[in-house]
């Protein structure tokens, strides 16, 4: 695959320079430690760099041109290959995935969702690379910029690209679906996430629901979790579509027929005449859920249920992602990825679930951009803890709600106004023959503390 002269002329805002030096492109980067001999160079000016300072260091390691920002055209006057101006090369950048995506001969699945949609992504990743050339997204790379450099990374040799699309504020799933053009889309679900920017869930769905809009319009399918209700709610305005769910009827049916000893849940899933089940390599409801999504599309794209089986057991839990930490005398569950309240209460359902050892310990940090609501929500997070969880632990402004309420409830509970006080009574904290579950949103960098815990049996 190759990026030519018409291809640029078709970014908007462009302006060519030295364009009888331009040589067909046959990638795209915005980071010189990645550049490839005859590449583009996007120069990306960010909150704390600006592209533009690595010109000549992406000039050396091979770009065969470059695009800049219009008001920097004069620093540049002595580079000899094509320079592209335009108007935003951020914006540009996505125009030139854009003009990637319709040379692909891939088909684009995409994936947002308040919860579920990178562990959902994974699982789908593994399943259809059993058979097929997967490109996808890496790490966090979900939003303007990242959408946009996983379709610059697939090639001609790809037969899907599965992208996760981010948000926290109203149009960015927008922006980027239009760029994508998914031929599949799915929204895991709709919770209580972003709402400082997003308000409520019915803001929540406007904003994701950019997904299927465009999706519809490029003639795709769509994946429908009938069980949830502003989802099913509005999915009778999609014809073509596929449901899944674990209550009323869709097509794609799960149901939970039991338990490890462990703690894992055994899935049964019913699609047409297809039906499989199995011990899920990953715990939790929630993962039961996000394991039925995917399954769900991979039977629509026809994998056979062996592959899928076979798939399933190649699952590895995501860092920071109830990851389950298995010491000699105690187990740690890692959830210090990200929070909002529905994923607290699938972490304190998994803690429940893990009957090895008999000692409950919940650490938690606050919970990010729930905007006024904050304080109340904090607050409601008393009503999933159960008298058999022995001690809370408690972080942050918000957290320090909780604990009042925890404490008035007779749960035994402890907060911290600093990180030291917290990591020093971890330190002393006797954790022999105990669960303990440590969360909280991506700011309080919860990870600290997983640190603490495993430094104990060193």
């Amino acid at each position: 695959m190759r990026l030519n002269l018409n291809d640029i002329f078709n970014i908007p805002t462009a302006t060519i320079y030295n364009p009888d030096n331009f040589r067909t492109v046959s990638s795209v980067s915005i980071d010189t430690r990645t550049i490839k001999k005859n590449s583009l160079y996007v120069a990306i000016k960010g909150a704390k760099h600006d592209g533009h300072r690595f010109i000549k260091d992406a000039i050396k390691k091979g770009a065969n041109a470059v695009v800049i920002n219009k008001n920097t055209l004069s620093k540049f006057d002595n580079i000899k290959i094509p320079i592209i101006t335009v108007k935003n090369t951020t914006k540009a950048l996505g125009d030139i995935a854009h003009i990637w995506r319709r040379k692909l001969n891939a088909r684009i699945i995409s994936i947002t969702g308040s919860n579920g949609k990178t562990t959902t992504k994974e699982i789908l990743v593994t399943i259809l690379s059993s058979k097929y050339n997967v490109a996808y997204t890496k790490a966090n790379n979900n939003n303007h910029i990242g959408v946009p450099i996983t379709i610059l990374s697939a090639n001609e040799r790809h037969d899907f690209v599965i992208l996760e699309h981010g948000t926290n504020h109203f149009n960015e799933i927008e922006y980027t679906t239009k760029i994508a053009e998914p031929d599949f889309a799915i929204i895991t679900n709709i919770g209580d996430s972003h709402l400082e920017y997003l308000k409520n869930r019915e803001g929540v769905y406007k904003e994701k629901s950019a997904l299927f809009e465009y999706t519809k319009i490029n003639d795709g399918i769509i994946f429908v979790n009938l069980d949830d209700p502003i989802i099913k709610q509005h999915s009778k305005l999609y014809k073509n579509k596929v449901t899944f769910g674990f209550k009323n009827k869709p097509k794609s049916k799960g149901k939970i027929i039991g338990h490890t000893d462990d703690g894992k849940i055994i899935l049964s899933v019913v699609f047409d005449k297809t039906s499989l089940n199995n011990p899920l390599p990953l715990y939790g409801e929630a993962n039961a859920k996000n394991f039925l999504a995917a399954i769900t599309i991979a039977l629509t794209l026809g994998l056979s249920k062996d592959i899928i089986l076979k798939s399933i057991e190649k699952v590895k839990s995501i860092k920071g992602r109830l990851n389950i930490i298995e010491k000699s005398n105690f187990i740690l569950i890692d959830d210090t990825y990200n929070a909002n309240p529905d994923s607290m209460k699938n972490a304190i359902n998994v803690l429940t679930k893990v009957n090895k050892y008999k000692k409950k310990i919940v650490v938690l940090g606050d919970m990010f951009e729930l905007g006024e609501k904050s304080k109340d929500i904090h607050k409601k997070l008393s009503e999933i803890f159960s008298k058999n969880i022995d001690l809370v632990l408690t972080l942050g402004k918000y957290m320090k709600e909780l604990h009042l309420t925890l404490s008035k409830s007779g749960i035994v509970s402890r907060h911290f106004t600093n990180r030291k006080q917290l990591n020093s009574y971890l330190n002393k904290l006797e954790i022999t023959n105990s669960v303990i579950l440590i969360k909280g949103s991506r700011g309080m960098k919860m990870e600290e503390f997983i640190n603490t815990i495993n430094n104990k049996e060193s």
